[in-house]
């Protein structure tokens, strides 16, 4: 799935452009594409993925002054670019920018033991050309948010819900229309504690996830909650059942959101076993039914990468090979 940009705006200064490299810290290669588009999440303000020309547009906040919406794209082989639309940017913040998309794009994580646990599995070898690294937001926080918007709706109200938080509460980057939610951020907890609870279900219309967005935003916005915590901590630090048991600790998180956010996280034992992923995997096995224990049974032996297996399995055909 994609959103159409509809305020792309051009730069003709090579200051506001950066680059990275497409390699992974063990030497292992990184596409682009698979990475911008790993997941539904990715196609949510303040993201625009574009199919067409395979960019994402993301308006990210910034230190050094207002938020920045920049481009990502293939660049000169070998190399993913990053540009900064709009006016002309400092040294600085095109840095600050760039650390950011490298944490989005989860560029300095090693997937070199995944890789050498799929190479002898027919259905998963594909994915050593460079599949694998699942794009994150800026925060756990919006991470978090986003993946309740997403339970038990259809995927159209999961985009109003998201496109409304960014359009009535997010900061706009220079040239952003004046309406709308396009050139927008996503909200901080502060900003979406500071709305009265009717916001969510008139203006949001959130339903009964209304009361868990602001619940969580209050928490975090009080500082009674720190989800980025969750992102810091390594597997010897926190293992992955504390992880999960925190997640499900949160108004709205369920076994799916949990499983969804771990993932997003890069705790990748879980599986993500919902309305789409079940029949997709019985679809591929020609099967009409899998129950759970049985998927969990196929990729049992991929231990801490089970559910990142699981998901390249299920998403392989998302992108044209």
């Amino acid at each position: 799935m994609s959103i159409k940009a509809g305020h792309r705006r051009e730069v003709h200064d090579s200051q506001n452009v950066t680059e990275f490299r497409l390699i992974g810290p063990a030497g292992e290669p990184i596409d682009l594409w698979r990475t911008l588009d790993s997941h539904g999440l990715n196609s949510l303000p303040p993201q625009v993925l574009n199919e067409h020309d395979r960019t994402l547009e993301v308006t990210l906040p910034t230190t050094h002054g207002r938020p920045r919406t920049v481009r990502i794209s293939a660049g000169r082989t070998g190399f993913g670019r990053v540009q900064v639309l709009g006016r002309k940017t400092s040294p600085k913040m095109l840095k600050e920018v760039g650390d950011q998309v490298r944490h989005l794009l989860r560029l300095d994580e090693d997937l070199s033991g995944f890789y050498d646990q799929i190479s002898e599995d027919p259905n998963l070898q594909w994915a050593r050309k460079g599949a694998g690294r699942l794009m994150r937001s800026a925060t756990v926080y919006e991470d978090v948010i986003k993946t309740i918007c997403t339970t038990n709706c259809a995927w159209s109200a999961t985009v109003r819900m998201v496109q409304a938080l960014c359009e009535h509460l997010g900061d706009p980057a220079p040239g952003a229309p004046e309406t709308g939610w396009e050139g927008r951020t996503f909200p901080t907890p502060e900003q979406m504690a500071s709305v009265a609870p009717g916001f969510y279900q008139d203006i949001v219309r959130a339903g009964y996830r209304s009361r868990y967005l602001r619940e969580i935003a209050q928490a975090t916005a009080d500082g009674d909650l720190d989800l980025e915590q969750l992102g810091r901590m390594t597997a010897d630090e926190l293992p992955d059942q504390e992880v999960e048991a925190r997640l499900l600790a949160l108004p709205g998180v369920g076994p799916y959101a949990a499983a969804h956010i771990m993932l997003l996280l890069g705790r990748y034992s879980r599986l993500i076993l919902d309305s789409w992923t079940r029949p997709k995997f019985a679809s591929l096995v020609d099967k009409k039914s899998v129950s759970d224990q049985a998927i969990r049974r196929r990729f049992k032996s991929y231990g801490q990468y089970a559910g990142l297996a699981f998901w390249l399995f299920v998403t392989r055909d998302w992108v044209d090979e």
